[in-house]
């Protein structure tokens, strides 16, 4: 019996591969066909989305502290209360500081083009053996980098200032996370009504798999980006370097994205000390990479674990698909996706087999 579905698992797998492959291909190419509306329902569901992540990620402490005979009502109160106490004062502190530093950066961008060729001209000498078309090719480059930098800083630029664009949608997601912490189980109970009752345990068990895992990498993420901006931040104010807050929230933000991440995050900070000086730039690049062996070697190990449990192999192929797909934003989300996914086709594989 085995050896006669052996075959038949065989080829399933490839006809499954070929299907997911063609449904890939198919949503690359035909993504100008459903991107406006897809845009459309993203504003619209924004909101919604960012409230559920939030009760998602508060709701177990507020369970916690239920089990040590504190009121659930009580619980919650005092946890959106000192979550979002917390995010306002940060705001309240840090966003005129960053919007101060955005502009200084704008404003500074030509002296620091201006400084970083002189930085590239020292190059030219000491490579002015390498053939003319290396250096044909590096001024593409620059020129090209340049262009790219002044677009991103005023694109920056104009996201931080439409925040007050958007009072309505901020002020309306700590409402709705209220409402989704207080009603938590109410919700879980509604969608219960969904499911049939006879996959009511493989349903609780495949949901108690996915939060099991996902809940740990994400509030585990969000831990150890908190630590490397604020260690980032105390290392280039213990420097001295320009805008030091506006380079550790970017480095805390990318460092949200596995493996390329951190590159990512760093590559701002050594442009900008570079036009200052060479050493500056090493002494930055060692700081950040000390940063990210803390980081790597002893906070994630134990914050985040291997919650995830994913193949580095595969974890690069869906950061690779997803930043092609959606940008910095399907970077992000191309991790806790996949393991979704994991899990799903895990279950099924499970159920097949009974």
């Amino acid at each position: 019996m085995f050896l006669y579905n052996k075959p038949l698992n065989f080829l399933f797998w490839v006809i499954t591969g070929i299907f997911v492959f063609l449904f890939v291909y198919l949503l690359v190419k035909l993504f100008p066909v459903y991107g406006t509306v897809l845009s459309f329902l993203w504003q619209l569901l924004l909101p919604f989305l960012i409230a559920m992540l939030i009760a998602y990620l508060l709701y177990p402490v507020i369970e916690k502290m239920h089990k040590h005979n504190i009121p659930k009502s009580a619980a919650i109160l005092l946890i959106y209360f000192l979550f979002f106490g917390g995010i306002g004062f940060l705001g309240y502190r840090l966003y005129p500081a960053v919007i101060q530093q955005l502009s200084d950066l704008q404003n500074q961008l030509p002296q620091l083009i201006e400084m970083y060729r002189d930085f590239v001209y020292s190059l030219y000498e000491y490579t002015s053996f390498l053939p003319e078309t290396f250096h044909d090719k590096m001024d593409e480059l620059i020129f090209e980098a340049e262009a790219y930098m002044e677009e991103l800083i005023a694109d920056v630029v104009r996201g931080f200032t439409k925040i007050f664009d958007m009072i309505v949608v901020i002020t309306v997601i700590p409402v709705l996370a209220f409402y989704f912490l207080k009603d938590f189980a109410s919700i879980k109970d509604y969608f219960k009504t969904w499911i049939p009752q006879k996959y009511h345990k493989q349903t609780k068990g495949l949901l108690h798999a996915i939060d099991e895992g996902l809940g740990g990498y994400i509030r585990g993420q969000l831990i150890v980006s908190l630590f490397v901006g604020a260690a980032a931040f105390g290392v280039f104010k213990f420097l001295g370097i320009p805008y030091a807050l506006l380079l550790a929230i970017i480095m805390a933000l990318t460092n949200i994205i596995p493996y390329f991440g951190p590159i990512i995050g760093a590559i701002p900070a050594i442009a900008i000390t570079a036009t200052i000086s060479g050493k500056m730039a090493l002494i930055v690049l060692a700081s950040i990479f000390i940063i990210q062996v803390i980081e790597g070697n002893f906070l994630s190990p134990y914050i985040v674990g291997r919650s995830v449990r994913i193949h580095p192999a595969a974890i690069i192929f869906a950061l690779l698909l997803g930043g092609k797909i959606g940008g910095v934003i399907g970077l992000i989300l191309a991790v806790p996706i996949s393991f979704v996914l994991k899990v799903l086709i895990e279950h099924v594989m499970s159920v097949r087999r009974l």
